[in-house]
């Protein structure tokens, strides 16, 4: 008992927790947000979220019973739908390390939106648990965040700020920019 206590109130468990917290909260209020501040927004959420997930302590599931899950199918979904509406046409980019792709000879399509969702259900499953405040059970909710880390979402995130990467700073984002601008610059009274 007392060692899960030390590894869940860990400093870097604890900064993880806030920084997964964050992510979560502003991925659930992105309904609505323009493009490009959610782009810059993320770009920066991103990499902090993975340098916290690299910082946690080593753990392993100490329960037998798995965590309760938080995120249905129906909330991935409504995730999903609203990050893709965010993202509009940026949505979609081609992943280069996919498996698959060594057997194809077609690039293999994917989905910011999609990732991003991937990222949350088990950013979100874990952040829930931990609220809770049940030591066993943040303590395996944590083992089992750390190891779809490791497996899963770590890979969709490096994957994904590459491509938000690519909506921020090519010429299709300064189009958004200067259509901004402009749109400012028309709202804007000359009093000379």
């Amino acid at each position: 008992m007392k060692q899960e206590s030390q590894v869940i109130f860990d400093r870097n468990v604890v900064e993880f927790v806030t920084v997964a917290a964050e992510f979560c909260r502003y991925l659930e209020q992105a309904e609505g947000i323009r493009r490009a501040d959610f782009v810059d927004t993320v770009l920066k959420l991103l990499p902090l979220l993975y340098l916290k997930a690299e910082m946690l302590p080593p753990c392993e599931e100490m329960g037998e019973v798995a965590p309760e899950n938080y995120v249905t199918e129906e909330t991935y979904e409504i995730m999903r739908l609203n990050l893709a509406d965010v993202l509009a046409e940026k949505d979609d980019y081609l992943d280069v390390f996919v498996s698959d792709m060594k057997y194809s000879d077609q690039p293999v399509a994917r989905y910011i939106s999609e990732d991003l969702a991937d990222i949350y259900q088990d950013v979100k499953d874990f952040v829930f648990v931990f609220r809770l405040g049940l030591n066993e059970t943040m303590h395996d909710a944590l083992a089992i965040c750390q190891e779809n880390f490791r497996l899963y979402w770590g890979q969709k995130l490096v994957n994904t700020l590459r491509a938000l990467h690519e909506v921020k700073y090519t010429s299709g984002a300064d189009e958004d920019e200067e259509e901004n601008r402009y749109e400012h610059d028309d709202n804007q009274t000359d009093y000379r």
